[in-house]
């Protein structure tokens, strides 16, 4: 699973209060704010969307085309603009 920051801004007091309950447990603020957001999204389904026949028809062509070697790396868009 990949990640992402999330920068969380929080009154004086919040904050001092979380940064207690991270002491008092051990954790890093990152870890209890982790564990909270878990602890909060465990019982919700995450929703599943259906792809387009189009979608999928390109979305196959692509993986076959990769898995054919027919697509090559690209270190930056200079490169990338360099070769058309």
């Amino acid at each position: 699973m990949s990640s992402t920051q999330l920068k969380v801004t929080l009154p004086v007091q919040l904050y001092d209060y979380v940064q207690a309950k991270t002491q008092r447990f051990g954790l890093t603020m990152s870890a209890y704010l982790k564990h909270l957001i878990l602890e909060d999204v465990k019982d919700m389904e995450i929703p599943e969307f259906t792809m387009s026949q189009s979608t999928e028809e390109t979305a196959l062509k692509a993986l076959k085309e990769f898995r054919s070697g027919k697509t090559k790396i690209v270190r930056s868009v200079d490169d990338f603009v360099n070769s058309l």
